[in-house]
């Protein structure tokens, strides 16, 4: 599966790797493009994942704020719940396009 945001590739990795949570696809960190992500300032904190680490994604003219977010040390429970290790994997906003 392939993250694109205007012609900028922001992963790319086969489908059996990444994790679905909530109706997003969380791609692993080995799958990211390097050079488009930049850590962004903004919290968030989910009740039963943790807390969030967002990044502003893309490059030159292709720049998105704020479109991509992990949960680097998700809270106890929350793997199991998930069913599936997603500590660090990223996912994107929606209008970041997400394809097979």
């Amino acid at each position: 599966m392939k993250a694109v945001y205007g012609s900028t590739v922001l992963a790319e990795a086969p489908s059996d790797q990444l994790v679905k949570i909530e109706g997003n696809w969380y791609f692993p960190p080995s799958s990211l493009a390097e050079g488009e992500f930049a850590t962004s300032d903004t919290a968030y904190h989910c009740p039963w994942k943790g807390d969030a680490q967002y990044w502003d994604v893309g490059s030159g003219d292709d720049q998105l704020p704020d479109g991509a977010w992990s949960y680097p040390e998700p809270l106890p429970g929350s793997v199991e719940r998930v069913g599936s290790e997603f500590a660090g994997y990223v996912a994107f906003d929606p209008k970041v396009t997400v394809t097979e």
